[in-house]
């Protein structure tokens, strides 16, 4: 430390660089539509116990079978379709259900109504995208309430304005003030207005899931949208092994409409699963592949994620516990099937059970990242926001996760080898003993050479305590949101597509009564 104090003080470098001087982060492409990877999938299991878990898988599916309720077209898809059916009650035989996704796409494009955003999903793309489903919101002033239509748009305008985040997301906070069979329609016009990043649509009623397929038709045109995807749909397993008909009919809304369904179980393990990590796999796989087929039965080719949602529970107080290790490892598996299958994948995100942005929350919300990013996840929903396990969207969280994504940018990219990073011009012009602070090659390369966090604090202490207020990392982050928020201004929506969004929106509410259920 000594020797490297000592040789900054003496020589012409870059200057250091105080919060309010930083470099330049416009000389390092910002804003990319989305990663692709430079780094591999990281497989924990061998080929041998990965079968175990998919025999496991077809067992549950062959002879427990899967419920379907409330949906008698879905009982008949099964039974065209040569499953054994009885009642609700469906069973598959082994392989029948793998036979029925083989025809779903691998990668697929979700268009963004500003193209230079359109998102590549599957393969080797990662996007990132907000958390979703949050009743409450919370930041250091106001702290724990009910969300609003104003906190949705918020969230948007926070996500749209992020360099490292992708996609616009769905129900990032449920705007309460708004009738239950109503605000469907404010949280889609919202994606809409405020960003020009690809969004989620409506899934909790089959008629909600049509509104929001509608008006992705009006902004991008019918028969667009009938040939290719615009808006995702993320729908639920009611785990353990039954679906639902309100979300088989949204799911087949969006299928039919060549839209993409996210096909989600979720499990804590103990109540909705097995305890045990490889018995929570076996089923997860057998519930989202049985809803992945039913995509395919609905309209055949229609795109498709093959989703996960694996968390665990105290068992001394039988709350839900988020961010910890087995469900990490979890993901790491289902990364692997998944890819056996040939789908796109959705699985982990930045979980926490925190109630505040803090160390409890940034370590747990790491812990499930990395195993996002490690297992091949394709598209990530809960990038950004996550506290009290789902059930707040913090401001200060949805900052720092934000910087975090920005992390995992050049991380996902990997190390480039080549001329320059090889740097020898650096060597030859050094030598030995000497520093590599002013020379050409780092002159160069400085700008871009590294991620700059616009959140950590990285000078001594003593200038830490004197100039920066001695700070912490959510008082960086509750500045910064407020800064956004301050500085934001709407993409441009062309007048005509919004006259008639709100024509929509307006005739729909007139239509019916309020319903706050």
């Amino acid at each position: 430390m000594e020797v490297i104090m000592g040789v900054a003080a003496t020589i012409e470098a870059p200057a250091r660089r105080g919060r309010g001087t930083r470099r330049d982060n416009a000389a390092k492409p910002l804003g990319v539509p989305y990663i692709v990877r430079g780094i591999p999938t990281y497989d924990v299991l061998s080929e041998e116990n990965l079968q175990k878990v998919e025999r496991a898988a077809d067992r549950i599916l062959a002879e427990v079978g899967i419920e379907f309720r409330d949906d008698p077209a879905v009982i008949e898809h099964w039974k065209r379709a040569g499953a054994k059916v009885d009642g609700l009650l469906v069973r598959f035989e082994p392989g029948m259900l793998r036979e029925i996704v083989s025809s779903a796409p691998a990668e697929f494009t979700q268009h963004a109504r500003n193209p230079a955003n359109n998102v590549q999903i599957g393969g080797k793309n990662v996007v990132f995208s907000p958390a979703y489903g949050s009743p409450f919101v919370m930041d250091l002033d106001k702290g724990r309430r009910y969300g609003t239509l104003e906190d949705f748009r918020n969230f948007i305008k926070l996500a749209q304005s992020s360099p490292w985040l992708h996609h616009s997301g769905g129900t990032i906070c449920e705007p309460v003030d708004i009738p239950v069979n109503k605000r469907h329609l404010d949280m889609v016009y919202s994606h809409m207005k405020y960003s020009d990043r690809a969004f989620m649509g409506s899934i909790t009623a089959e008629d909600r899931a049509e509104d929001s397929i509608d008006m992705a038709r009006i902004l991008f045109g019918a028969d667009f949208v009938d040939k290719n995807c615009v808006i995702l749909g993320n729908v639920n397993v009611n785990s353990p092994l039954v679906w639902d008909g309100t979300m088989t009919k949204s799911l087949r809304a969006y299928a039919r409409a060549n839209q993409a369904a996210v096909i989600v179980p979720f499990i804590l393990g103990g109540a909705m699963g097995p305890v045990t990590n490889a018995g929570a796999i076996a089923q997860s796989f057998a519930e989202t592949l049985a809803g992945c087929a039913l995509t395919q039965l609905e309209r055949k080719g229609a795109p498709v994620i093959f989703g996960n949602f694996l968390s665990s529970m105290s068992l001394r107080s039988g709350s839900p516990t988020f961010g910890t290790p087995e469900p990490a490892i979890g993901s790491m598996v289902i990364g692997q099937l998944a890819r056996r299958l040939n789908l796109p994948l959705r699985c982990a995100g930045n979980f926490s059970n925190s109630k505040l942005p803090d160390g409890q929350a940034m370590q747990e919300g790491l812990m499930s990242m990395l195993s996002a990013v490690h297992c091949g996840a394709n598209f990530i929903l809960h990038s950004a926001g996550f506290l009290d396990g789902l059930l707040a969207m913090s401001y200060e969280k949805f900052v720092m996760d934000a910087d975090l994504c920005g992390a995992l940018h050049s991380y996902l990219a990997g190390v480039v080898v080549d001329d320059n990073t090889l740097a020898m011009d650096a060597f030859l012009e050094v030598g030995p003993g000497s520093h590599f602070l002013g020379c050409d090659h780092t002159m160069r390369n400085y700008q871009t050479a590294f991620w700059d966090s616009t959140l950590s604090d990285n000078e001594p202490f003593e200038k830490w305590s004197e100039e920066g207020g001695s700070t912490d990392i959510a008082t960086r982050a509750n500045r910064q949101w407020k800064k956004t928020l301050a500085e934001y201004e709407a993409p441009p929506l062309d007048v005509a597509i919004d006259d008639a969004l709100r024509d929509y929106m307006e005739r729909k509410k007139a239509a019916m009564a309020d319903a706050w259920y």
